[in-house]
Order: C-alpha cells, then structure tokens, then sequence
C-alpha cells in the first residue's frame, strides 16, 4: 500500500469515527450496524495450466499449478459510507520446476508464494450514487478484473456512479495505478512495460516498451450504460494518458418472441487515436513486436447474429481492425490493460488471443453455449478464424466444460478449458507450429 493512499485512509477513518461517535448520541445503535451489517465471503481455488507446443523450437512444454485464497470483507453502511477490502494468498504448492522455462509464469508469475492486498476502498452509497475511493475491482469493457487466474487484477481508482432513472448508468473513473493479476503491489505501469519493470512480478502482457520508459500517468475514463427489455447498449471514453484516446460503443437487441426460440444482433466500433506526448511512438517500441509509427490510429468494428434456445446460444461474430500506414502497429488497437490478456470485448477474441493481440486484420467465429441437468453443467465449444496483415492467417477451436455441484457442495464448481491455435506466421506460435493450452480451474465459493 503506497503512503499516499494510506494517509488518505486513516484519515478517512479518523473523521469516519469522529462522525460516528457523534452520530451514535442521536441515533441510538446506529453504530452498531457497521459491525453486525458486515459481510464476509471468499473464494479457493486450484488450477493447473498446460501449455503443450507441437514446434519445440528450443521451448518445453510449460506448466503451473497455484492454490489461491481470496477473502472479501464490507462494513455495515453508516450514513451511507462503507470500508471494504479483499486480500489473497497465492501458493504453488511445492509444484513449480526448477528449470524456469519449463514454468507458465502468466499463472501466477515466478515467485512460489505472494500475499496481495487486492481491495482496499471507502464507499458512499445513496439509490442514485456510488462513490468509491482506492484499491479496487473494476467491471469496464477496457478495464476489468481479467480475472482468468487465479487473482483478478485490481485498481487503486476513484469511480463516481450514477443512477439518473432505472436501467441507466453514467460512470466516471480516474485510475492512478494498478496491480497486475500476477503482481502483489501497485505500480505506474500497464501490460505494454516489460515482465520485470522496477522490479513488478507482471507476466502474460505484451511488453514491448524498454526497461528504462517513464512511468503510466493513469487513466480518465467515462462511460453509460442503458438496458430495457431486449435491449442493451453502452459507451465509453478512455484516456489512456501517453498511449491513447479510445472511444467504443456497443450494443444488442434481442427479439422475445415466446417460442423459446429468439434471435440477437449486435454490433460494436471501437475508433482510437494517440495521447499526447506518446510513449509507444519511441523508436524502441514495437506493438505486437511487428512495426513501429509515428501516432495512434484505429478503427474496429464487429458484428453479431445469435440466437437463443431453450438452454443455450448460437453466435456467429465477425470483427474487421482496420490497417494504418505509420501507426503503431500498422494501426493495432492500443489496449493497457488487456493486450496478452485476452480479456477485451472484441466479439472474435479466443481464449488465447485475438486481434488486439495479432493487429490489423479480420476474424469471424462461431459460439455454441448449451446447459445441462438444470444448468449444473455448462457446455461451450468455439471455432474462430483469423485473417491477419502481419501474422498471417491462423484458427482456434475452443472447447469449455464446467459442473457447479449442489446440495452439500454448493459453491463448488470444476471447469476445463481447452483451445488449439494453428497456422500463423512471424512466431504466432511457438515455432509456427500449433500450440494447445489446457486450462483446469477448481473454485469453492464460500
């Protein structure tokens, strides 16, 4: 916890408890309801990742096994101010191979063991606010909790929510710095610095910048949202300060037409151009490690037609990314804290990767999601093609199975997730060769 944010505080929870304690005299027990109006929960989980590679090319096969404990703790509200926090203790459990080639560090990066304060953040509730300040979860389409290992990312943040009417929601947020889902403190950097960078435990990300590049300057960012009936729709602004400016729209409609039987169509456009004074512009830098530029430009759009049937979905996406001569990237969509992730909203991203990762080009996919024995299994199996300027044309096809267990193993639940990459070019994959990546995941909610 940086000092700056820990004076804030304490002296948050110095005037918090002054209020109090004058509260409590004309209130009666009022005071009493920050204590026995808590709440605990937590989560455990267990998962084991292969990463099996058919060119070894000079590379092992990569593993990694990690146990995770995440506990999440919220007072009672007094006068509508809460104090919440989550910590996590991560472990390998005695598994991870001496031979650190042999070891998939975008687990839980290359330490055997790491505590991390994932939240920390005083909260002001009324039905039409939310006003939250310090670490913190955050749930926007460029700027999420990734959480796809065994501890989601987190932001030390101030966010403002607002509720003018029902089903609609304005969102502001200034981020100053974040911790990776392999990191166990908070840091001026993003997924575009190097695994390493003053000393961060950051694996999985896309770290083209140099050792020696100036610290993130944060983030602003505003967005809404809006849902009736069959319809959803949001849209965002980021300023991503020294990387880029980022707006994105999307939404869906879905037509109830009491058979059982409803289509969707959705659509979505991102349009990104460079921040000021930017650092992926330096000589040294190279998005998605394939051509430098001179700005920051794109454009991407997608498209989806789906329906629903009794207990599952059928999609068929397609997304196009624009090229631009002299962009970063040859107009790659500039991402911080998704690039290597996999974690954007893009309709074509695999498990893997998509075209954030992979840069100019086109892709369509299609989804098939079915539930079982009352919707205690869940089935999913994907098929995505990939059309690329730089890393030629590759596909992947995705299988997803999970069994959330009932009655006295309520919260228990075990998934497998499998996906091949093949074809590609300039080292896609290891080797150009395929590469498969089976992910199984034990979660036990409490």
């Amino acid at each position: 916890m940086n000092l700056r944010f820990s004076k804030y505080l304490a002296l948050t929870l110095i005037f918090l408890g002054v209020t109090a304690e004058a509260g409590a005299q004309s209130e009666g027990g009022a005071i009493s309801d920050v204590i026995t109006k808590g709440h605990v929960d937590g989560e455990l989980r267990l998962y084991n990742f292969n990463r099996i590679y058919d060119g070894k090319d000079n590379r092992p096969d990569q593993h990694a096994l990690s146990s995770a404990l995440l506990l999440n703790g919220t007072t009672g509200a007094f006068h509508g101010f809460s104090i919440g926090a989550s910590l996590a203790g991560v472990s390998d459990l005695g598994s991870k191979d001496d031979n650190p080639t042999k070891v998939d560090t975008t687990l839980m990066g290359d330490r055997s063991s790491y505590a991390a304060v994932t939240q920390a953040y005083l909260q002001y509730k009324r039905d039409w606010l939310t006003l939250k300040g310090g670490y913190q979860y955050l749930n926007t389409p460029w700027m999420s909790g990734s959480d796809i290992r065994v501890v989601p990312a987190s932001y030390n943040a101030v966010t403002a929510t607002f509720t003018p009417v029902k089903d609609w929601n304005i969102t502001l947020l200034r981020e100053f710095s974040w911790r990776s889902r392999t990191s166990s403190s908070y840091e001026r950097d993003n997924l575009y610095y190097p695994a390493g960078y003053e000393d961060n435990h950051m694996f999985g990300g896309n770290g083209t910048l140099p050792s020696n590049a100036r610290h993130d300057n944060g983030t602003y960012a505003a967005g809404t949202t809006y849902a009736i009936g069959g319809l959803k729709t949001q849209a965002w602004f980021y300023d991503f300060q020294n990387f880029a400016h980022l707006g994105y729209i999307d939404g869906s409609y879905t037509f109830k037409t009491g058979t059982g039987f409803d289509p969707v169509i959705g659509a979505q456009y991102a349009h990104e151009t460079s921040g000021a004074n930017n650092y992926l512009t330096d000589s040294t830098a190279r998005v998605n490690t394939v051509v430098g530029g001179d700005k920051v430009k794109a454009n991407a759009w997608g498209l989806d037609a789906g329906l629903l049937i009794p207990n599952g979905r059928f999609d068929v996406y397609y997304n196009k990314l624009e090229g631009s001569r002299n962009a970063v990237g040859g107009g790659a969509l500039v991402s911080p804290f998704t690039v290597g992730y996999a974690s954007d909203p893009l309709y074509t991203t695999s498990m893997i990767r998509g075209l954030v990762e992979m840069g100019p080009g086109h892709a369509w996919k299609a989804k098939f999601t079915y539930n079982m024995f009352d919707n205690k299994l869940q089935f999913t199996t994907a098929y995505a093609k990939y059309v690329t300027d730089y890393f030629g044309d590759s596909h992947d096809v995705h299988a997803d199975l999970t069994y959330n267990f009932r009655g006295a193993l309520n919260g228990l639940s075990i998934r497998d997730r499998w996906e091949r990459s093949s074809g590609g070019k300039n080292g896609l994959n290891p080797g150009n060769q395929a590469f498969t990546y089976n992910r199984v995941q034990v979660t036990y909610k409490f």
